[in-house]
């Protein structure tokens, strides 16, 4: 390939004109000036998505780079809010961040808190690969940038990048000076944040040490009137210290050594009752009693705070305290070697991640059960906490390099990686566990001859008087993966104009998934076995028609020995298993990039991409002896773009449209009882993307970033599927996918003299608008049109605001910042609460019925933040 150094821009259409519509005159004015106004260029972005470096304007993908000095002026002190930079990105929590982490690119992502599925967007830190989200939460401390890379990458970047994948690179060690940083902040909510880094050459111009580190304390936001009402969650208590060694011996020869560690010790995470079930509140019932008072639970029961306001608008829940603390270290290293005729690139890696979690996962103040196993009839188990520990390796080995008078670039290369997961999952029943859920009877049998019958605490009766208090299980999950892939990746100029990219990779994965029950409740003293064998539900018997109701609610199957399978044959309980899943498949890319000047490019292209399948870790997956594997995840990704550096260099436009079909899409749905894993066989995103930044004047740049996505389920997006679970998301938008995001941001810099002294002052000002979204998995309650309440999310924008003064030199600065400026609560996750009502009765009593929970933003947070560099 002859390579041609040129400022490939990106897209500048009648979009870009309006969205900079009143900047351009001026810039137009002042384009014969452009030799006297250097000042006014763009900056070159180079990057990496191709793993050789090139500006962003000549590579054929749609990538957003992001410089630390952007991501400081938004307050992103980790991933989670990268979308105030990136339109096509999201990313939100729920249960447990370790867990339940979910990351999106232009709609597309894999739903968490299931550790047995990988994200469909890939994280790589310095060149390797992060297993789960939950392990890239890290704080974003010491960086070079950030790529944000948009549709599948599975070519060059390996395993599971079906959306997207991001590129994360740290600063390197510094061989010919010493140089450092520090950082601190104070905010709102007791917020302190400090970082700092130092370079230092050992052997100057050939050996370097590099260290930097951070802590960062902060409040809950979301409070509980639980307790004494001091019980907070949604906190930060984090630590980071990286070191690294970095030795060029020879000019061609290059040794990078990264060690890494990281502990928090976070309660994380609560959530809000955004609708009370109707059975539990009062009014329902003549004289006003609820449902509620017929189990003799008193009004509120355990929720005193419920609504809209108080869950979203002033963060308000009702749970115990949750514990989400986790630890990670990592080594890795790289070396790369130029051979002459090619250069040799070897990464290696071994990270360890362990993350607990105590959770009171019933969301009211009622003790129904807690993710734990805190019970006082088993003692050896009290406060035993559920943890997941996640060990991987990971090599790579590259050799690229270019023949034909340099008109082809090669790239070939292997990866192999293995992981390890072992999960411990604990869940105890409370000692209001049968009250609570008797409240979901009493609308099936108030006002019938059942009703005196089976008194007010129903399902300790249909328990044949066994107290539900008490019952648990202590299951472990285990799962060994290997993968291994060869690949090559190659690019052609056919003419000075034309280059063609192909790439192809052979991928391999395999995967021994088990889980087996260490202990719980004997069978006599279970619940569980003790409804079962009742002969009141029992055919002919007299509660009958409450059978599945009863079985459902009382082998709650996180709780359930696997021993009753065997006495109650057909028994709706955890069964074990030990499987092998094992699936290969061959990815590829093929694309064109045209220079239609030396500073506009076309790219158009085509990849098939792929995420494994594997296990569902979980109680239930195995119930009724059902296959616990899911499929693995296919995407055909068409893709169109055009890249433009304009007026002399001021503008930068890019734009891009896009196809993918998404085969045998991983889902997660939690239906209030259990997590059910599944593929639907179809799903679809469809769009366009527009990155437009433009120096308008020497002091001032706007940027815009705007994305259209139409990321759906097709309406006949399950032909000959019968699982209502899948087929009630046909003709559904996917979760947590707005069809539009736009970001406009707005800088201005400069300097100034004062009392002798050279200073600078600068202003930012970012807006994220999104259109309404979906927050739930199911948009109604499955077999059927009633909708699901609070799935919407409504349209909102967010500000944020930063302003600082510092000196010329950037030796320090002072800095005043607002994150959220307006205080815009959005809602990132809505569920169903368990046993707080239930779809089941939403027929009856209308959607009213169904206790609906949600994970919310982060609110207005504001502060100072003093930087020093040396």
């Amino acid at each position: 390939m002859k390579v041609i150094q040129r400022h490939r821009p990106v897209l500048f259409c009648g979009v870009a004109a309006l969205a900079l519509a009143p900047a351009l005159p001026a810039i137009a004015q002042d384009a014969s000036a452009d030799a006297e106004e250097t000042t006014r260029r763009l900056s070159e972005i180079t990057v990496t998505a191709t793993r050789r470096e090139a500006s962003i304007q000549d590579v054929p993908i749609a990538v957003t780079a992001l410089n630390p000095v952007e991501l400081e002026r938004q307050g992103i002190q980790d991933l989670r809010t990268l979308d105030q930079l990136s339109a096509s990105f999201n990313l939100n929590s729920s249960q447990t961040e370790s867990q339940g982490t979910t990351i999106r690119i232009r709609g597309v992502g894999t739903t968490g808190n299931n550790i047995g599925l990988e994200s469909a967007v890939g994280v790589f830190l310095d060149g390797v690969y992060l297993a789960r989200p939950g392990i890239a939460l890290g704080d974003l401390v010491d960086l070079a940038q950030i790529e944000v890379l948009r549709g599948p990458q599975g070519t060059l970047f390996g395993r599971n990048t079906s959306a997207g994948a991001l590129n994360i690179t740290t600063q390197k060690p510094n061989l010919e000076q010493i140089d450092g940083f520090a950082n601190a902040t104070y905010g709102n909510l007791d917020f302190v944040n400090v970082q700092g880094g130092i370079s230092v050459p050992l052997v100057k111009d050939q050996l370097g040490l590099r260290l930097s580190g951070a802590y960062r304390v902060r409040d809950g936001f979301v409070e509980s009137t639980a307790g004494d009402g001091s019980i907070d969650s949604n906190d930060r208590d984090r630590f980071l210290i990286r070191g690294q060694l970095l030795w060029e011996p020879t000019p061609d020869i290059s040794i990078r050594l990264i060690g890494d560690y990281a502990e928090a010790n976070e309660e994380c995470c609560d959530a809000g009752l955004i609708q009370e079930s109707n059975v539990f509140l009062p009014g329902l019932l003549p004289g006003g009693a609820s449902f509620a008072n017929l189990s003799g639970l008193p009004n509120q029961a355990g929720a005193p705070a419920s609504g809209f306001d108080a869950a979203q608008n002033q963060q308000i829940s009702n749970a115990e305290q949750f514990s989400n603390p986790f630890e990670q270290w990592g080594i890795s290293g790289q070396l790369d070697w130029n051979l002459g005729f090619a250069n040799l690139t070897y990464i290696g890696a071994f990270r360890d991640f362990f993350a607990e979690s105590v959770q009171e996962t019933d969301f009211v103040e009622l003790d129904v059960f807690s993710v734990a196993g805190v019970t006082a009839a088993n003692p050896g188990l009290d406060d035993t906490p559920s943890f997941d520990d996640i060990t991987s390796q990971t090599h790579e080995l590259r050799l690229q390099g270019t023949l034909f008078d340099n008109r082809l670039d090669w790239l070939v290369g292997g990866f192999y990686s293995n992981e390890q997961i072992q999960e411990i999952a604990p869940l105890t029943l409370g000692a209001d566990y049968q009250i609570a859920t008797s409240v979901l009877f009493q609308p099936l049998v108030a006002g019938t001859p059942l009703a005196p019958l089976l008194g007010p605490n129903i399902a300790n009766t249909l328990a044949q008087g066994v107290d539900a208090n008490g019952n648990f299980a202590l299951n472990e999950f285990n799962q060994d993966s290997t993968s291994f892939s060869f690949f090559t990746h190659n690019t052609f100029s056919v003419t000075d104009q034309l280059d063609l990219t192909v790439g192809l990779r052979y991928v391999n994965e395999d995967k021994d998934g088990t889980f087996e029950q260490l202990a719980a409740t004997g069978v006599a003293d279970s619940a569980c076995f003790n409804t079962l064998t009742n002969p009141l539900i029992g055919p002919g018997g007299a509660a009958e028609s409450l059978g599945g109701l009863a079985v459902a609610l009382a082998c709650f199957p996180f709780s359930t020995t696997i021993d009753i399978a065997a006495l109650v044959p057909g028994a709706p309980t955890p069964q074990e298993f030990d499987g092998n899943f094992d699936d290969d498949e061959l990815v590829w890319t093929v694309k064109g990039n045209y220079a239609l000047s030396e500073n506009i490019n076309l790219y158009a292209g085509f990849t098939h991409g792929f995420k494994a399948g594997g296990f569902n870790l979980d109680s239930s997956a195995a119930v009724f002896g059902a296959d616990p594997s899911f499929l693995s995840e296919e995407i055909d990704a068409f893709e169109l773009g055009i890249k433009s550096d304009l007026f002399g260099g001021r503008v930068r436009a890019n734009a891009s449209v896009f196809h993918q079909e998404l085969d045998n899409f991983q889902v997660l749905e939690f239906t209030g009882i259990q997590f059910v894993t599944f593929n639907v066989p179809e799903a679809l995103s469809t769009g366009a993307e527009l990155e437009v930044t433009a120096r308008v004047l020497d002091q001032l740049t706007l940027n815009t970033a705007m994305t259209y996505a139409n990321a759906r389920y097709p309406n006949d997006c399950a032909p000959g599927i019968t699982d209502p679970n899948v087929t009630n998301l046909c003709g559904a938008d996917l979760t947590n996918a707005p069809e539009f995001v736009g970001i406009w941001g707005a800088t201005w810099e400069d300097n100034f003299s004062l009392g002798g002294r050279d200073l600078s002052y600068f202003g930012n000002l970012n807006v994220r608008f999104e259109t309404d979204r979906r927050t739930s998995t199911q948009p109604t309650v499955v077999g059927s049109d009633i909708p699901l309440p609070f799935d919407i999310q409504d349209a909102n924008t967010k500000l944020n605001l930063r302003v600082g003064i510092g000196s010329a030199d950037g030796r320090w600065q002072i800095e005043g910042w607002a994150v959220n400026l307006t205080d815009e609560v959005t809602r990132n996750v809505t569920f169903n609460v368990a046993f707080r009502g239930g779809t089941f009765l939403a027929g009856a009593l209308g959607p009213e019925a169904i206790g609906r929970g949600i994970f919310t933003s982060e609110p207005r947070t504001y502060g100072v933040t003093l930087r020093t560099k040396f």
